[in-house]
């Protein structure tokens, strides 16, 4: 993101403003988006309408889908082993057996693959839910977290944390889908729920290390439904987090270093319709105080930002470039919008999605969004 330089006060996030009134069932929506687990929506109606909050929700399914994976045996892989062995297994370790001379005791070094329940993920998972039975209010729910807990220990998987680096080469596959949901869960314990929500009735992680996480879950979400949504047959095309480059000429030996990076949140590309609309996600109020008079208005530093991802990236042999539409979408938080104007040929625009809504609502609102329809000339 750029940093562009702020001339209003930012007032109260969303995080601050309207957690106690965003309904459980549309946090769970944007989790499914971002999680990319949007096959699960429509499922677990119940949990959802009996849970208070979401740190609540994700116990309760995290608690299901364990269960669930406990009945069918848990998911085993392979990890790798160096041993002394009384007999060869896998390949021969030759300088270690020669240099300690293991030979002589009928002994021989062996690197193996071995087959484990204790992988990266069920370490995840264990972990997840020793971390839930002592944040929980529930007694009952937190017993059922430390009691799952405890069961996957005793199968064998351990309580250590697994790295980012053992998760990353622990790929789930296309068939396992109760694992993906597990997995994800579990994330969301470390990731979103529990470092950024306080006690509260029916509010969602509030802001005790500022409204990040919330953030990122919002962007994500909006990006994952958009390619999930728009048809590849009618061209749409969805890119997330693509950098732009600073179009440069004569410039001095350092400059580059400290340039700023241009990172979008999304963008939409449909050549047949020779479209391309850069989106920006915003977890803040659409509108702030103005620094000289009265009345509200649109924020200028991100005003300044969108303007220089359209306006940098202009390119006679991209047609696209030159007629680049930008959109900054935020939550609603009292203010309802969607205004825009056409600026030096690109069509700027402001829109919010109210969170507060019937999840069917926003879903209409996230699919009409393409298209702009109030636009008087």
């Amino acid at each position: 993101m750029i940093e562009a330089l702020e001339y209003e006060d930012e007032g109260e996030s969303v995080a601050q403003l309207a957690y106690d009134k965003i309904p459980v069932r549309n946090v769970w929506f944007l989790f499914l988006y971002a999680y990319d687990l949007a096959r699960f929506q429509g499922r677990f109606e119940a949990e959802i309408e009996d849970s208070p909050d979401f740190k609540s929700l994700i116990a309760r399914l995290l608690c299901h889908a364990v269960e669930t994976r406990l009945r069918r045996n848990l998911s085993f892989g392979y990890r790798r082993r160096e041993d002394t062995l009384k007999r060869v297994r896998g390949r021969i370790d030759i300088l270690k057996t020669e240099s300690q001379d293991l030979f002589r005791r009928g002994e021989i070094a062996c690197r193996f693959e071995e087959l484990t329940i204790d992988t990266p993920r069920n370490r995840l998972v264990r972990a997840a839910l020793t971390m839930l039975g002592s944040r929980l209010d529930d007694a009952n729910l937190a017993h059922r977290t430390k009691t799952l807990a405890g069961a996957l220990g005793r199968a064998g998987v351990r309580g250590a944390m697994p790295s980012r680096a053992e998760m990353a080469s622990d790929q789930i596959g296309r068939h396992e889908a109760d694992d993906r949901l597990m997995v994800s869960l579990a994330r969301a314990v470390f990731d979103l729920v529990l470092p950024t929500e306080q006690e509260g009735v029916r509010s969602l992680l509030k802001a005790q290390r500022g409204d990040t996480e919330f953030r990122k879950l919002f962007e994500r979400a909006i990006g994952n439904f958009f390619a999930a949504e728009l048809s590849r047959e009618e061209g749409w095309r969805v890119y997330p987090g693509k950098q732009f480059r600073w179009p440069i000429g004569a410039a001095s030996p350092g400059i580059r270093m400290h340039l700023p990076m241009m990172v979008t949140d999304i963008i939409l590309e449909n050549v047949r319709e020779d479209r391309r609309i850069i989106i920006d996600t915003k977890f803040t109020n659409i509108l702030t105080g103005a620094q000289y008079g009265d009345g509200q208005r649109f924020k200028t530093g991100h005003i300044y930002q969108l303007y220089s991802y359209l306006r940098s990236q202009e390119e006679a042999d991209d047609p696209l470039s030159l007629s680049s539409e930008g959109m900054l979408l935020y939550p609603a938080i009292g203010n309802d919008m969607d205004e825009a104007a056409e600026l030096q040929g690109h069509l700027v625009r402001f829109a919010t999605i109210d969170l507060a809504a019937p999840t069917e609502a926003v879903v209409d609102r996230l699919r009409r969004l393409p298209v702009y329809t109030s636009w008087t000339a």
